[in-house]
């Protein structure tokens, strides 16, 4: 698989030759300097990007054959998206972040408030549920973040550098939290700088300059 971008009259390569196979259920962290691919191979395998050449398969569907209605259909009910700068609206209360992503899906408006309740619930802040963004801390909005990431049941667990604004014991506390979402059988792809977190994963995939340098079994 490879991406390449169009700058002035020239081209940048973000993604070279890259294989890559993440199994149901796995956990893998990718690992880079800035500017290897992190970023850009997330968004492919988020359905946020297509790759220029090559095939990307998700759960047995031909990612890049799919027209965009289509993408983002099975980027709602498929993935799980956390960030780093948590994303949150701040005129909505957490529980109606959570809320969000159902707008978009099947899931019947009378639901939507109980399938919030519950993952607010698994991540530990119920107690915040009508509390507005800016009442919150880091960590806690991290907890808020990841619960709408939730709410649709995803597979899959898409994060992006998800303790890179959080102090090192809060970010332990975030990292503990998406090891045990996993142990319940989700897959989950982290990009981070954080070797700690890192090494949580199952497995860890480092990119350079576009391309798979290398893989580790922690």
């Amino acid at each position: 698989m490879a991406k390449v971008y169009a700058r002035g009259a020239g081209h940048v390569a973000a993604l070279v030759d890259v294989t890559l196979r993440v199994g149901a259920g796995e956990s893998v962290a990718v690992t880079g300097p800035s500017g290897s691919g992190k970023s850009t191979l997330l968004s492919i395998l988020g359905c946020l990007d297509r790759p220029t050449s090559g095939r990307y398969t998700l759960d047995g569907v031909a990612v890049s054959g799919l027209g965009d209605a289509e993408l983002s259909r099975l980027r709602n009910r498929r993935i799980g998206f956390v960030f780093q700068s948590f994303h949150l609206i701040p005129q909505l209360t957490v529980a109606e972040n959570v809320e969000t992503p159902l707008l978009y899906g099947p899931v019947p408006v009378g639901e939507w408030r109980v399938r919030a309740a519950a993952c607010l619930e698994k991540v530990g802040l119920a107690h915040r549920a009508d509390h507005r963004p800016a009442e919150l801390s880091g960590g806690e909005a991290q907890r808020a973040a990841i619960a709408r990431a939730l709410v649709c049941e995803p597979a899959v667990l898409l994060a992006d550098e998800p303790t890179g604004n959080l102090d090192s014991a809060t970010g332990e506390e975030i990292a503990a939290l998406l090891g045990a979402l996993h142990r319940e059988g989700r897959t989950l792809v982290v990009v981070t700088h954080n070797e700690a977190l890192a090494r949580r994963a199952q497995r860890i995939v480092r990119l350079r300059d576009g391309r798979v340098e290398g893989e580790a079994h922690p």
